[in-house]
């Protein structure tokens, strides 16, 4: 505690990742377990990989065509890492993600749907163009990413996890997200229906709510300043999220710490969703 009896936390958004305190260095939580992420090239995908990967897991990730750079950086990062390219909103990349990942690394444990896009625009300009690809890479690509997954962890008859990234945006409307925020709900709504199909095979199926998390998808809209303090008053916590601040709430649902939790979502958002006064 210092002088003034505030805890000495470090500064907004530098907190060191999970694998590197103490509590987190004497156990692996996800040893021996193998995962997918998908759209984990960059932001939130990434650090997720990242954190499974130092937790012990055998890492395979999808990402669209075009991140050669990105993607050679993590390779420094997750050792053995298996990096498909492929878009997620075609049925076929789903399944050979599966197919190759199980091929490489034996098994599938842990599939971790985050691949998505968010193009801010007013609800009346939004085309039908735009409309059908962002729910085609949003909850198509979810829906058919997870039904890959669960074939295959049916198949080998040992449970398995499956995480969908959804949104505080399936909670809550936003003006210029209205092609957005229904695929958000939609994801929500698939892994508590996953749930109720997928139980029986000891498979769980969670949701993840990012609130404002400042990633590539959001850069433009937090580039206004007026807007970003707004958003940031909005947080008990006092700041906006980073992609890290996803990683240790995917590997609890990943983990066999979670195992009697199953079509829950859970919000992680800094305690902006409850903060309306």
């Amino acid at each position: 505690m210092s002088a003034n009896n505030k805890p000495n936390l470090p500064p907004h958004g530098l907190h060191p990742p999970l694998s590197n305190t103490l509590a987190y260095q004497t156990r692996k939580l996800l040893q021996g377990k193998v995962v997918i992420v998908t759209g984990a090239a960059t932001g939130i995908g990434r650090a997720i990989a990242i954190e499974m990967s130092h937790q012990g897991a055998k890492v395979a990730i999808n990402y669209l065509g075009g991140r050669e750079t990105e993607i050679a950086q993590l390779k420094k990062e997750i050792p053995g890492l298996l990096a498909i390219a492929g878009d997620i909103s075609l049925p076929e990349t789903a399944t050979n993600l599966v197919e190759e990942t199980v091929k490489h690394f034996g098994e599938l444990n842990v599939i971790v749907s985050n691949a998505g896009v968010c193009k801010f625009e007013e609800f009346t300009n939004v085309s039908p163009e735009l409309f059908k690809s962002t729910v085609a890479i949003n909850l198509g690509g979810c829906y058919f990413a997870t039904q890959a997954a669960a074939r295959q962890m049916i198949k080998q008859g040992k449970g398995g996890s499956i995480i969908g990234i959804s949104s505080i945006s399936a909670l809550v409307g936003g003006s210029e997200q209205t092609q957005y925020t229904p695929t958000k709900a939609g994801i929500l709504s698939l892994m508590q229906s996953e749930a109720c199909a997928l139980g029986k095979y000891h498979i769980r199926c969670n949701a993840l709510l990012p609130g404002t998390i400042r990633t590539q998808l959001n850069e433009v809209d937090l580039s206004n300043k007026e807007k970003r303090e707004y958003m940031e008053g909005r947080t008990p916590l006092g700041r906006l999220g980073i992609p890290s601040d996803m990683a240790g709430p995917a590997v609890f649902l990943a983990s066999d710490l979670a195992s009697y939790v199953t079509g829950a979502q859970l919000l992680v958002d800094g305690g902006m969703y409850v903060n309306l006064q």
